[in-house]
């Protein structure tokens, strides 16, 4: 094995693979390295041309790219090693990264590596809408960074698909620079984000059809037409675009070539209390972990699992296995997915995060060895985080399962 000449290699240089550097070099751990695909950090803060950013870690308000700009700036200044145009392109035995960049292909090995590689939207594809294929149908993140780094707007009247905080987003970004969406839509009940972000639409006097969903597109060159479903009902509405927005996946295409980095049919990174993989020498923080979290959270979480690792580079990697937090639908998703025995002083994560996949009413449950340890009822809706304290008896648990007790 080759001795690892970096003592913590960062992929992803967004806010959480920024803050866990920055946590890192003042526990002084000596070589950090950050790796970012892009040429310039800041992850996807970047493409946004609107505020708020940058509010609980900075006491301030920034723009996207001027939080972006932030997070490099610290980085550097702390003495982390910048690495840009750096693209990860597999992982190589317990502790090397396969790396792609301007200068060629080489191989990096570490002492630790900390995976931040953060989400994606799900493009048209994922979502299975039929029609033509014609200019002007996009992501989010694809009309930010056409604002952002090109200063172009692909539409003028576009449709927007979904209603997450990033549909928010999209609704701030068209309006500040010329465009008026035609319309949102919603597949579910209600807006998905919260108040008062979701009043949003109605502010702006941009029409919002709930229990609607897009079944067509047509166009010749560009979008013309769309095809809108609500209940048993089609209709024909008028358009120059389609902005598919949220519906948020976890970018784990790195951890599906290491044993158990990804749950069966998990949304992330499983991690245990401390961010730690079943690999003990590799870590994971923010959104690789679940589709999606403000940038603040993000940086928080990153900041936390870097501290963990500092205090993990005082030993030998952990070796004792963990146990599998289970669960089953509604719920679909808890962070972190593992609890390893004995809490090594305060952990990364003092609370499990659930996520449940469509709108439930009952009772959630927390049960160690088949006993109820914690249990709360109320309205639970989908993307918002439900907090759960992991009680310290956890660590000593054999079974550690969430159960949801629908009440009509």
């Amino acid at each position: 094995m080759t001795a690892p000449q970096i003592d913590v290699l960062i992929i992803g240089g967004g806010p959480a693979g920024v803050a866990a550097a920055l946590a890192l070099r003042q526990q002084g751990v000596a070589k950090v390295v950050v790796l970012e695909r892009e040429a310039e950090l800041g992850g996807a803060t970047r493409h946004c041309s609107h505020s708020p950013f940058g509010m609980r870690e900075y006491r301030r308000i920034y723009l996207g790219h001027a939080y972006g700009r932030r997070l490099e700036a610290d980085a550097r200044q702390a003495g982390v090693e910048v690495r840009t145009q750096h693209s990860v392109v597999r992982f190589e035995g317990e502790d090397g990264v396969l790396v792609s960049s301007p200068l060629g292909v080489e191989t990096l090995y570490a002492r630790r590596i900390i995976t931040a590689t953060g989400a994606r939207e799900q493009p048209r594809a994922a979502r299975l809408v039929s029609g033509d294929r014609p200019i002007g149908v996009l992501t989010t993140g694809a009309l930010q960074a056409y604002v952002a780094f090109h200063g172009l707007m692909p539409f003028q009247r576009p449709l927007i698909v979904g209603s997450e905080l990033v549909s928010m987003s999209a609704i701030l970004t068209c309006l500040s620079h010329g465009a008026r969406p035609v319309a949102v839509i919603e597949e579910g009940a209600g807006a998905i984000a919260r108040v008062p972000m979701r009043w949003l639409p109605y502010v702006t006097r941009i029409p919002f059809h709930a229990q609607t969903r897009l079944v067509e597109i047509l166009g010749q060159g560009r979008v013309e037409v769309v095809m809108l479903q609500t209940g048993g009902s089609v209709r024909t509405l008028a358009c120059d675009g389609v902005l598919f927005t949220g519906q948020f996946v976890p970018e784990t295409a790195l951890l599906q070539n290491m044993d158990d980095g990804v749950p069966q049919g998990g949304a992330g990174a499983l991690i245990d209390q401390d961010g730690r993989l079943d690999n003990p020498r590799h870590f994971a923080a923010g959104n690789v972990l679940r589709g999606i979290e403000t940038g603040g959270w993000a940086f928080r979480e990153g900041r936390a699992v870097g501290h963990a690792v500092a205090q993990d580079l005082l030993g030998p990697p952990v070796a004792i296995a963990g146990v599998q937090v289970r669960y089953a639908p509604p719920i679909k998703l808890v962070v972190p997915g593992l609890i390893r025995p004995g809490f090594l002083g305060q952990p990364a994560f003092s609370s499990f995060q659930l996520r449940v996949s469509r709108p439930v009413r009952g009772v959630i449950s927390l049960q160690l060895d088949g006993v109820a340890v914690w249990q709360k009822q109320g309205q639970w809706l989908p993307e918002r985080r439900i907090l759960v304290p992991i009680p310290h008896q956890a660590s000593h648990a054999k079974t550690i399962e969430f159960h949801c007790q629908e009440i009509q």
